[in-house]
């Protein structure tokens, strides 16, 4: 019999018993849909770090005290601080330091008017920007004569910006910080949600001295930030900010750094293969649904041949071969998985698309994981149709017509 003919029989044998056909195919749906899902999030999820991380700016290290923190940031207590003689020493000794920062911060609340509220506010050096490639979408940045002047100058966040100033113009505005009013010469562009979840445009930016003179009251580096000359320079500037640093610091050889180099392709590439393992898992468990219409698809198959024993045995009798009987009972298997695989296919983009943003990661789409899914799902039919198929095929056709 040609495979045309096998085609329309099992077709027509499926389209009997509809509801029936559309329940089994519902557990491939689900399994198909499930995986797509959770690579799509995954995907999604691996997205959303990258770009995060790389609004830190393209060559970046971080160099903070403590030799023992394995964050991107964070003090070890008792281990002292920088101090001005270190950046200098910086800037001299290390050729592929391109650009450096130092950075202080303190969580402080600030008043504009009748508003106030907390925040996060930061002495920089005008080179942050540069390091941080983070530019101004009205007025200015911080200059070099701010930072020689120690001027009473500031830039705000977008966040505090819309807070303190709804509904008008924060530029020219006065802040005060603490005792310190401040002028308002910049508002930064918006950077959003950090790889942390923190609001990076939560923040009020004045010059390194003004913050340290005026502010805390003390020269003291919390951290400092470096961008290196080139891109692939960065390997060589963090050794010679390690060397530089050990020499100032006076730490002998063998003894461990007491501050730490934080470069965040590190914590990039992380944070890449804990989601990617967390998608795999994640992918994994959904592909038991997978399993699952398999075995509906083979309880299903088994039950029709059961039903059908008398129809397999008239065809026989009529000439069928057992071959033909297989191949009927296999395409119905594969059909069912199939337009299961499609409608999953289906689903799972939709879901992808609702569930990342959801959870406000980018959609992603899992080119490589369709086709894998949709083969996956027609080879469970092939996997699970043949002990149906080869059960109807060795029937025996007097003991097949007799059947009741």
């Amino acid at each position: 019999m040609k495979l045309s003919s096998t085609g329309q029989l099992a077709l027509s044998a499926l389209l009997r018993n509809r509801m029936r056909s559309v329940l089994t195919t519902l557990g491939i749906v689900i399994g198909v849909a499930a995986v797509l899902m959770m690579q799509s999030l995954g995907q999604g999820a691996t997205a959303y770090v990258a770009e995060a991380i790389s609004g830190l700016g393209t060559n970046v290290l971080m160099v903070v005290p403590g030799g023992t923190s394995r964050g991107m940031g964070g003090m070890t207590l008792g281990v002292p601080l920088f101090t001005q003689a270190d950046v200098d020493a910086l800037r001299l000794s290390a050729r592929d330091v391109g650009h450096l920062a130092p950075v202080n911060t303190r969580p402080m609340r600030v008043v504009a008017s009748a508003i106030n509220r907390s925040t996060s506010v930061s002495g920089v050096a005008p080179e942050y920007f540069e390091i941080r490639e983070w530019g101004v979408q009205a007025g200015r940045l911080l200059s070099k004569e701010d930072e020689r002047d120690a001027a009473q100058v500031c830039l705000v966040g977008q966040t505090n910006a819309d807070a303190l100033f709804p509904g008008e113009q924060a530029l020219g505005r006065e802040l005060r910080v603490r005792q310190m009013s401040c002028r308002i010469i910049g508002v930064l562009e918006a950077k959003g949600a950090s790889a942390f979840g923190t609001d990076q445009d939560d923040v009020v930016m004045m010059p390194y001295s003004t913050f340290s003179r005026r502010i805390i009251g003390t020269d003291r580096v919390a951290m400092f930030m470096v961008s290196a000359v080139a891109s692939d320079r960065i390997d060589a500037a963090k050794e010679q900010i390690v060397a530089t640093l050990r020499r100032r610091r006076h730490l002998p050889e063998g003894e461990d750094d007491d501050f730490g180099v934080r470069d965040p392709r590190e914590m990039q590439a992380l944070l890449t293969k804990v989601t990617g393992v967390l998608t795999t898992l994640l992918a994994g468990v959904a592909a038991i649904s997978l399993l699952v219409g398999g075995i509906g698809i083979m309880n299903i198959m088994l039950v029709s041949v059961t039903e059908r024993t008398r129809e397999i045995g008239v065809r026989l009798a009529v000439g069928a071969r057992a071959r033909d009987i297989l191949t009927q009972f296999l395409v119905e298997a594969i059909a069912l998985s199939a337009v299961g695989g499609v409608g999953g296919v289906a689903l799972g983009l939709l879901g992808a698309v609702g569930l990342t943003k959801g959870v406000n990661v980018p959609f992603v789409m899992p080119t490589f994981a369709i086709p894998v899914a949709f083969g996956v799902s027609v080879a469970v039919g092939v996997l699970f149709g043949v002990v149906p198929a080869r059960k109807a095929a060795r029937l025996n056709p007097l003991a097949a017509l007799r059947f009741e």
